[in-house]
């Protein structure tokens, strides 16, 4: 079937080693988007692409260093939240765009909020979806037994491959599995942070979905980033983010959370909300993902008023 949209993609170096890969979706004369996606590492699908009206939006996708289409796959080096800030100013500045709307999911949000700080002015509004601020509370609760209570067999099936007399943190025993491992163990510890992630993502989720939906996504980049990411504190300094909210009080933002989020609790949303002076938070009944049906309904609601 013919698209009755423009559509564009490319590779844009943006660095000695790092190619991002990104697509234009929509029409020339419409609201410019700049769609944030999480993980860090899962890169951005075409499933994403089901909350924009093509008609009236025009569209940047983009796999973030390291994630997904972008080379080379699954790299660390040079790989910071800065980088990525960068890198976004650079697709900007390449695609001819001065002011966006930026949406965000996830660690979408965190990066969505970061860039929105250090580049207000190119910010004409943000969309955060399922708020993670990136701080010690947020990464300790996902990677530290805050998922315990609510999800008991999930969190000890994630656990367990920690040995006990390690001297790393859970994080950084996977990370180094990943990447110093057996090809089996590599692929071993890949499989299975990307199965706790999506095990405790969403409401009543089965086995054979969780594992459906692993095969749907580059899992290999997911898993590695995050846990180089969240090894490393997100790259930002102890509440960033909650520290400099005022510089964002001229940009409308909305906040769409799911009420039975398991990784990223509702309270981090309220928070954020809390220190906005422009803000309006939805809590919809729903976990972490964007597929929760009152959670997608809502964004795109909010997309296409």
């Amino acid at each position: 079937m013919k698209k009755n949209y423009k559509f564009e993609n490319g590779y844009l170096k943006v660095s000695e080693i790092h190619e991002i890969y990104y697509e234009v979706c929509g029409t020339d004369n419409g609201q410019v988007f700049l769609f944030v996606h999480g993980g860090p590492g899962v890169g951005f699908s075409e499933k994403d692409k089901r909350f924009f009206d093509f008609e009236k939006h025009k569209v940047i996708f983009f796999d973030q260093r390291g994630s997904s289409k972008s080379k080379p796959f699954g790299c660390i080096k040079e790989n910071t939240t800065q980088d990525l800030v960068d890198d976004i100013n650079v697709l900007l500045k390449h695609l001819n765009i001065q002011k966006v709307n930026v949406f965000g999911g996830s660690w979408g949000t965190t990066l969505s909020l970061v860039f929105a700080i250090q580049n207000a002015e190119k910010v004409k509004s943000l969309l955060l979806r399922g708020v993670f601020l990136g701080d010690k509370k947020s990464i300790e609760h996902f990677l530290n037994g805050g998922v315990e209570n609510n999800f008991p067999k999930e969190w000890s099936r994630f656990k367990k491959n920690v040995p006990i007399d390690s001297n790393l943190t859970i994080p950084e025993y996977y990370l180094d599995q990943m990447l110093n491992g057996t090809p089996e163990n590599r692929f071993f510890y890949c499989y299975e942070w990307a199965f706790y992630e999506i095990s405790i993502f969403k409401k009543g989720i089965t086995e054979k979905e969780i594992e459906a939906i692993i095969q749907e996504f580059p899992f290999e980049s997911l898993a590695i980033m995050e846990a180089y990411y969240l090894s490393n504190n997100c790259f930002i300094d102890e509440n960033y983010i909650l520290n400099n909210t005022s510089v964002l009080d001229h940009i409308p933002i909305t906040i769409i959370h799911g009420k039975q989020d398991s990784i990223c609790p509702v309270e981090y949303a309220e928070l954020l909300n809390d220190k906005l002076n422009n803000s309006i938070l939805y809590i919809e009944d729903g976990g972490h993902s964007d597929s929760e049906p009152a959670i997608e309904k809502r964004i795109i609601k909010v997309l296409n008023d």
